[in-house]
């Protein structure tokens, strides 16, 4: 195992390297100039925008910028926001346990719904709770979160008045009073990303399950007089649950990136809507990091899912 998990870390150093080179390649050639604020501006003379340019390294040619934005990136700098001129960890830090505090709860939420309504959903083939469970998660995969998001606004913030959906990043917890507005001002964007994920999750549990629950080993774990909990949950979900850790380790990532949007309905002052800002702005210090983080999730992630295949399964041995 351990020379597996070396191999793949081996691996994954180039695709790391390969990924951060071709990102900053398209964000140094995109048409975006993080100058463009100054050129209407008649009180920056033309002089002054080029001293800008010049401190940013913009005269220089891109692979320079990107070999220098590299090695400071290996040495644990991110660099220098463009726009904000703070650093770039800073403004990551800042933001990230907005992020956590939304989609960490959200996806940890999601995988709470999913397994249970999976297994009973699974168990209970073809009856009126299968249906319903399998009808629920069909439509609440299909539905895109910026719409589930809208309607909640729409009928627990306009018209009910029960929520805010103006997230209040300055909120700090010190209370009772303080705790129930930061449940209030959480619930909405928690569910949209928790449902949407406990969805996606739920139709892989029953397939799942539904693999497992006709094979020999089920029946004779019957035949030796187990109960059905024990078969279901001791056995059953146990070999059901190695396609779905994969899933559910891949997408921690894909909800990272997923959020941008709901941190966007909701205005949660998270990576996200960090990420966001900074295409528009071209401010591409701030863009290349966040990408690289989630390009790094996303590899870091994979492992990980490797790794538990062998926890759950003693069959998979890794050379």
């Amino acid at each position: 195992m351990g020379r597996y998990v070396a191999r793949r870390l081996l691996v994954a150093i180039p695709t790391l390297i390969a990924i951060s080179f071709v990102m900053y390649a398209i964000l140094a050639l995109a048409p975006i100039d993080p100058l463009a604020q100054f050129g209407t501006d008649p009180r920056v003379p033309p002089e002054t925008r080029e001293r800008i340019r010049e401190a940013l390294g913009l005269n220089q040619p891109w692979p320079i910028r990107y070999v220098k934005w590299f090695t400071s990136l290996l040495q644990g700098d991110f660099g220098v926001s463009f726009m904000s001129r703070a650093s770039v960890s800073d403004l990551i830090w800042q933001r990230l346990p907005n992020t956590l505090a939304v989609v960490g709860v959200a996806y940890f939420v999601g995988v709470l719904i999913a397994l249970p309504a999976g297994i009973i959903s699974a168990v209970r083939r073809n009856s009126a709770v299968d249906h319903v469970i399998s009808s629920a998660a069909y439509i609440g995969f299909s539905v895109p979160t910026f719409f589930t998001g809208i309607l909640l606004i729409i009928i627990f913030s306009i018209n009910l008045r029960w929520l805010t959906f103006l997230y209040d990043s300055n909120l700090k917890v010190t209370d009772l009073p303080s705790l129930v507005e930061q449940l209030k001002q959480s619930i909405m964007p928690i569910a949209v990303l928790g449902l949407f994920n406990a969805a996606v999750l739920t139709r892989y549990v029953r397939a799942s399950m539904l693999e497992n629950l006709p094979l020999e080993y089920v029946r004779t774990a019957h035949a030796k007089g187990l109960g059905e909990r024990v078969v279901v949950l001791g056995h059953v979900l146990r070999n059901s649950l190695i396609p779905v850790v994969t899933l559910i380790a891949l997408g921690v990532p894909t909800v990272f990136g997923g959020a941008i949007v709901t941190e966007q309905i909701f205005h949660v002052p998270g990576i996200g809507e960090l990420l966001v800002t900074s295409i528009s702005t071209g401010d591409t210090p701030v863009v290349a990091s966040v990408v690289m983080i989630f390009a790094a999730m996303v590899v870091a992630f994979n492992l990980l899912a490797d790794v538990l295949y062998a926890v759950l399964d003693p069959r998979i041995r890794y050379a």
